[in-house]
């Protein structure tokens, strides 16, 4: 018998998202904005929280700091029953912080690491993680950290856990190829349109796609507004997206991860994971914070249910 649905291993900080900020102070200037609010910020975290708002039992791993914002963290998880056995108090950082500037048009961003660059995965002992069916993992660096995924990722699917990762932005440039490698024991990855175009070295999603087919591995390419694609054995799969308001798209794609792996854990086909996913993207958007939009699972289904009109497979 398994304790978790599923254990999630990475990012967690606050988001301190400003609103109305249509230029930034010079030396000696004071600017003020409509509004600045808190969150719960980092992939791993948002992750966490929309897929236990679906009604998952989730435990989280990673390393908070011992000061007001690991602590409001730790609040908004316990909020929502995600164990925190696992989360680690650092004495060396502080928690991590995110500062949003001007989400509603072309966001910019000051951050600070803090307690995030001290996570290592190759410390993560296999031990903490049998207790549960699933393991999601975050904070992938190419080269830097390749063996530590490949190591637990083989772990993990020997002792019979799927493991899903989200490869994020590769901001050193390198788009290391090793990820074709990782591929062979993720059964779930998950990239944006932008980071497959550059692992795959295609001019355009439309030749990537094709490119990631033709390799067999398991992928779920998210295409923002249009939707996502997922590669399955072979097989690809292509479910349109919502229309909605855009507010923030802070932690979309998180929320869609979410989503997608809620399907996939509660053993729906692929098109139905597909649906699931851009559903909670798209209401994940309409609020300002990565998971303030995101709902729970008879919210979600009358969501679906209500605009399935909208859905092209």
């Amino acid at each position: 018998m398994k304790t978790y649905d599923a254990v999630v291993i990475g990012d967690a900080n606050v988001d301190l998202v400003i609103t109305g900020c249509n230029e930034l102070p010079l030396p000696g200037q004071e600017v003020f904005v409509r509004d600045m609010t808190i969150h719960v910020g980092g992939g791993a975290a948002l992750f966490s929280i929309t897929l236990a708002k679906l009604g998952k039992k989730l435990a989280f791993k990673g390393i908070l700091g011992k000061d007001y914002y690991g602590q409001y963290i730790l609040n908004q998880f316990h909020r929502y029953g995600i164990d925190t056995s696992y989360v680690k108090k650092s004495d060396l950082n502080q928690t991590g912080i995110s500062i949003a500037i001007n989400p509603e048009r072309d966001r910019s961003f000051i951050s600070y690491a803090g307690t995030n660059s001290e996570l290592q995965l190759g410390q993560v002992a296999i031990e903490d993680l049998v207790l549960s069916k699933h393991v999601h993992i975050t904070g992938y660096k190419g080269s830097v950290n390749h063996k530590e995924f490949m190591a637990i990722a083989r772990e993990l699917n020997r002792s019979g856990i799927t493991v899903s990762l989200d490869v994020g932005w590769d901001d050193t440039g390198e788009w290391y190829q090793g990820i074709f490698e990782l591929m062979a024991w993720i059964d779930v990855l998950f990239m944006n349109e932008t980071e497959a175009v550059h692992y795959t070295g295609c001019e355009t999603i439309g030749e990537s796609i094709p490119y990631l087919t033709d390799k067999n591995k398991n992928v779920v390419v998210k295409l923002g507004s249009k939707g996502a694609v997922s590669i399955m054995n072979g097989t690809a799969t292509y479910c349109s997206g919502y229309n909605v308001e855009v507010v923030d798209t802070t932690g979309a794609g998180d929320s869609f991860n979410a989503g997608y792996i809620y399907g996939f854990l509660s053993g729906m086909p692929v098109k139905d994971c597909l649906v699931y996913g851009n559903a909670c993207g798209a209401l994940s958007v309409g609020a300002y914070g990565g998971s303030t939009g995101t709902v729970d699972l008879p919210t979600l289904e009358q969501f679906i249910e209500a605009r399935q009109s909208e859905i092209s497979l």
